[in-house]
């Protein structure tokens, strides 16, 4: 099974291992990791690290951007936009600390945490029709498994098999309708036929806390750090756009453009137009504004058809 696990920083797009950290964004990142590493308490049951999983995430990448609570049928969820009528991009399964049984291993993925992952895969997917799911994510606060959902996609929802057994369990036309004989009688055999296919990013963040790297301005120990802001980011849990991907261009750049030219943008039935911007708002020192005034002293504006 370790074949199959890839480092954090195999997992990240290569153009994004370049962009350098906001410095603040970083800091904020590395004062609630060691926040995190200092609230959990083994003895709490998992709506508790469930709550810290989530406050971990808002107060680092996610604030009231994207909306993360728990769903029906799932541990966590992250969606898209700042609501639930965006769709859900990432799933989660918390587990508690000490609870080994169910956690998975490095060398023994096929247990109750990845068998509850595609069974909520598979309501999402399905039920929900859900085309958009990014990662599903397994924890215990400590120990991270990520899954890319196109694995999920290849070796699940498309089996017609599993498919089928799912659709019968949700509609209670199977010998058992408990979740507990799906995990078992359903799920585990389905990940067992397909288990060296599974690719997964792990880590555990007390590997990071022992490193001391913990502290403002870090120098070089902060690149220890760098690759674990940015698995959690959005750029990477939500598959987004950022400033070094070469199909994307940079928004404060873009911004900028316009209004050295004389342009603005505006939307109209749902499309993105460019053109020249209101009177009222016209630059007479932008591009636009210029080329059209000097054109005009030469009298040149008329005879344009």
């Amino acid at each position: 099974m370790m074949q199959n696990k890839l480092p954090i920083r195999e997992s990240l797009n290569k153009a994004f291992v370049k962009v350098k950290p906001d410095r603040e964004n970083f800091e904020t990142f590395k004062t609630h990791l060691e926040l995190l590493l200092e609230q959990v308490d083994h003895g709490q049951n998992e709506e508790f690290n469930k709550n810290l999983v989530s406050n971990f995430l808002k107060n680092t990448h996610y604030g009231s951007s994207y909306f993360i609570n728990v769903r029906e049928n799932s541990d966590l969820v992250i969606h898209h936009g700042k609501d639930t009528k965006s769709s859900v991009a990432v799933l989660f399964e918390v587990k508690k600390p000490n609870n080994k049984a169910e956690m998975l291993k490095v060398d023994d993925i096929n247990v109750k945490a990845l068998q509850q992952l595609v069974l909520y895969f598979l309501r999402e997917r399905i039920t929900g029709k859900n085309l958009e799911i990014k990662y599903l994510v397994a924890t215990n606060i400590y120990e991270w498994f990520i899954f890319d959902a196109k694995i999920f996609e290849d070796l699940f929802a498309q089996d017609k098999a599993l498919v089928k057994k799912f659709t019968d369990f949700e509609a209670k036309k199977l010998s058992g309708d408990k979740t507990n004989f799906f995990y078992k009688d359903i799920a585990k055999p389905a990940i067992a036929s397909v288990i060296d296919k599974i690719k997964f990013t792990h880590f555990d963040i007390r590997d990071y806390a022992e490193l001391k790297p913990l502290v403002p301005n870090g120098g070089n120990s902060d690149r220890e750090l760098i690759d674990l802001y940015k698995v959690f980011s959005p750029q990477h849990l939500l598959k987004l756009d950022f400033a070094n991907d070469s199909n994307s261009l940079n928004k404060p750049f873009y911004n900028e453009l316009l209004y050295i030219i004389g342009l603005t943008e505006t939307k109209e039935g749902g499309k993105k137009l460019i053109g020249r911007k209101k009177e009222c708002d016209r630059n007479v020192g932008s591009l636009l504004e210029n080329a059209i005034s000097r054109l005009d002293g030469l009298d040149k504006i008329p005879q344009l058809k």
